[in-house]
């Protein structure tokens, strides 16, 4: 039998009134704004399933928002976030699609920064407050934001993950795990790194100074 963390079982310290459509909502922002790394401006928010048919209700547009804001489930700015984000220059824009193939509480984020970089990321609340992303721009991924995780994009090239993971260990950082997402041979590919301790930015800069390595995204708390 394996075993659950406390997290797991009695879910996060939130504001309601739902922990799928509210805290995991907001969790998903969180992600989409880390991935970004910079202040967001713009967002287009497409809702799927459970998600687009009751997310003013739940309050689930207000959660998203104060997710991409930076703010924590337990927040009480949450039910004024969307107000909020427009004081902070955030224009969001939401829109509604059915659950296709997706799991039925999915939103999919197009996050544009004050430099005028873009993101794409989607993500589920899966229930209790837990969610999981399954894409950051181009790469399918399962990220469940248990661990500190560092997103690696690099060319293809032979010994780019062994550097990688050397300067981690030669930093004292153990890998609790590790994925390749990998469109095709010879493409750009995203290392998925989870680490037993959060990933600090001199480390984070030693990483992207590996030969091949594209860029590096911090994602050590959502």
């Amino acid at each position: 039998m394996t075993g659950k963390s406390v997290f797991e079982i009695i879910g996060p310290a939130m504001i309601g009134p739902s922990s799928s459509h509210t805290a995991g909502a907001l969790r998903i922002g969180r992600a989409a704004g880390l991935v970004l790394a910079e202040k967001p401006v713009r967002a287009e928010v497409v809702l799927y399933g459970s998600f687009a048919k009751t997310y003013r209700g739940h309050g689930t547009d207000r959660a998203l928002a104060a997710g991409l804001l930076g703010m924590n489930t337990d927040d009480d700015r949450i039910k004024e976030a969307l107000a909020a984000a427009a004081r902070e220059g955030l224009d969001i824009v939401f829109k509604t699609e059915p659950s296709g193939a997706v799991h039925p509480n999915t939103a999919a984020i197009a996050l544009t920064g004050v430099s005028g970089r873009s993101v794409f990321v989607e993500g589920s609340s899966v229930g209790g407050g837990n969610v999981v992303i399954t894409r950051v721009n181009q790469f399918m991924v399962n990220i469940r934001g248990v661990y500190p995780t560092l997103l690696v994009e690099h060319r293809d090239r032979p010994g780019v993950i062994g550097r990688v993971t050397t300067v981690l260990g030669q930093r004292g950082i153990n890998i609790a795990s590790m994925n390749v997402a990998r469109k095709q041979k010879g493409a750009d590919n995203l290392m998925v790194i989870e680490t037993d301790e959060p990933v600090t930015e001199d480390v984070q800069i030693q990483v992207a100074a590996a030969p091949e390595v594209i860029q590096i995204i911090r994602l050590n708390s959502f």
